[in-house]
C-alpha cells in the first residue's frame, strides 16, 4: 500500500482541505463537505493544492494506514467535486421501482411494498421503472445503500429475477431437462 500512499492529491479548482492540530481533515467542494479522523502516524500536507501523506516510520501496519488515508481522501476530493453514482437494475415480473417525495417504493414480488428512505447526503432516482440510481458524496454510503437496496432481493440464477448491479454480470444456471434423450 506504501506506493499508493506515495502518490500526490491534486486538488481541483473549487475544492479546498484543510487539516487540523488533532489529525482531522475537512475537505470542502461545490458538492459539500466530507471529514475524515486521520491516525497520528500519517501527516498531511497540502501545499499549492497538492496533497502529500508522509509516514512516521516503516513498520507494516503504518505502511498499510498510509496508503488507506491517502485512498480515502482521493475519495473525499473525488466525492466534493464530481460525486459518485452506482446504477441498480430490477429484473423480473411485476418488479418496480418508484419515488415518491424523499422516498424510493419497491415491489419485488413479496407480499409487501418495501419503502426505502433517503438518508442525509444521498439522493435515490428513478430514471425508469426498471432503474435505480443512488448518488451522493461519500464513496462507502453510496455503496452500502446500493448494497442494502440490492439484498432486498439478490439475483436468482435460473431466470435471473431480482435486483443487481447495472455492470453484474450474473451467471445462469442450467434448469432440468426432464429425461430428454433418455428411455
Amino acid at each position: 500500500m506504501s506506493r499508493i500512499g506515495r502518490k500526490e492529491i491534486i486538488l481541483p479548482a473549487g475544492v479546498s482541505l484543510t487539516v487540523d492540530k488533532n489529525n482531522l481533515v475537512t475537505v470542502s467542494g461545490k458538492k459539500g463537505e466530507l471529514t475524515q479522523q486521520i491516525d497520528k502516524v500519517i501527516t498531511v500536507n497540502n501545499k499549492d493544492n497538492i496533497v502529500t501523506l508522509t509516514r512516521a516510520n516503516d513498520i507494516n501496519t503504518v505502511r498499510a494506514k498510509h496508503g488507506l488515508y491517502r485512498a480515502l481522501i482521493a475519495n473525499m476530493v473525488e466525492g466534493v467535486s464530481n460525486g459518485f453514482t452506482k446504477t441498480l437494475t430490477i429484473k423480473g415480473v411485476g418488479y418496480k421501482a418508484q419515488k415518491k417525495e424523499n422516498k424510493l417504493l419497491l415491489n419485488l414480488g413479496l407480499s409487501h411494498q418495501i419503502i426505502v428512505e433517503e438518508e442525509k447526503g444521498i439522493t435515490l432516482e428513478c430514471p425508469s421503472v426498471t432503474e435505480i440510481k443512488i448518488s451522493g458524496t461519500d464513496k462507502q454510503k453510496v455503496g452500502q445503500i446500493a448494497s442494502k437496496i440490492r439484498d432486498l432481493r439478490p439475483v436468482e440464477p435460473y431466470h435471473g429475477y431480482g435486483v443487481r448491479y447495472n455492470d453484474e454480470v450474473v451467471i445462469h444456471k442450467v434448469g432440468k431437462t426432464a429425461g430428454k434423450g433418455k428411455k
